[in-house]
């Protein structure tokens, strides 16, 4: 767990008091403790977190703060791990369930990975990953190994609240979903249906992959053992695109504190 330090001084010889504040021994500044990683203090990590909100890079917010870009790199691996937790238990209602693949542009990869595999498509050697969209308008996604029954079956039954409409596409792995107590409604994709007029289709899931894709692609490659935390990072902006930069703010400064809290 992170020390505590005065955020005036940053002196870590400090003195509680009964109303629950510190007292810096140094230059005797009375303040509520707020433990956030790194020793940065409270006012450091609210600018960090206003840029990044903003979408910029490590380096802009380097300059933009005076902070050093490695602190500032450490400081963004902690907001994207606690932006991971902050997702809905548990969809019910109608929902969507679709998996899609992520990865570098084809002509950008090695010659030895492009003889391996084709370029899109169930097969390619990109990395699938699999969502859950609630007609809510929110979103649960994750990395897979695979696109098999037997690992995505598990995540939609721990997912999706048993009774739920489940609409998908009429990949194999989705085959039984109605004997798990869900009611089921495919869409024959190759068919080139993609709504059958009743409200059921997987279009709002799509419209996310496709909002993911070109977030991902801005950043120009990311490394496949980072892209957990990018993933996290734009379930999470999606979720809360509706909200205003102070809402959003004072959630993630929120959430910073339980994730060293506990």
């Amino acid at each position: 767990m992170a020390r505590i330090i005065c955020p005036r001084c940053h002196c870590e010889k400090l003195y509680r008091m009964s109303t629950g504040k510190r007292r810096c021994s140094h230059c005797r500044y009375d303040f509520h403790p707020h433990r956030l990683p790194l020793y940065l203090t409270r006012d450091q990590w609210k600018s960090i977190i206003t840029w990044f909100l903003l979408e910029q890079s490590s380096q802009t917010i380097a300059n933009k703060t005076g902070i050093e870009r490695k602190r500032v790199l450490r400081a963004l691996t902690w907001i994207r791990r606690a932006l991971i937790r902050d997702v809905p238990a548990v969809f019910s209602g109608t929902v969507e369930v679709d998996e899609t693949y992520v990865g570098g542009r084809w002509k950008n990869k090695r010659t030895s990975i492009r003889e391996k595999g084709t370029k899109r498509g169930r097969g390619t050697k990109k990395q699938p990953v699999f969502g859950i969209l609630c007609r809510n308008g929110l979103v649960w996604a994750e990395i897979v190994d695979n696109v098999e029954a037997a690992t995505l079956q598990p995540l939609i039954t721990s997912k999706v609240k048993k009774g739920s409409i489940v609409c998908s596409d009429s990949w194999r792995a989705y085959t039984g979903i109605a004997s798990k107590g869900f009611v089921h409604r495919m869409i024959n994709h190759g068919e080139r249906v993609y709504s059958d007029g009743k409200g059921n289709h997987i279009n709002g899931l799509e419209g996310f992959w496709g909002y993911l894709k070109r977030k991902l692609a801005a950043k120009g490659g990311i490394r496949r053992e980072k892209l957990f935390l990018y993933l996290g990072e734009y379930v999470w902006r999606y979720n809360h695109r509706k909200e205003s930069e102070k809402v959003k703010l004072k959630r993630i400064l929120e959430l910073l504190e339980k994730e060293v809290g506990g």
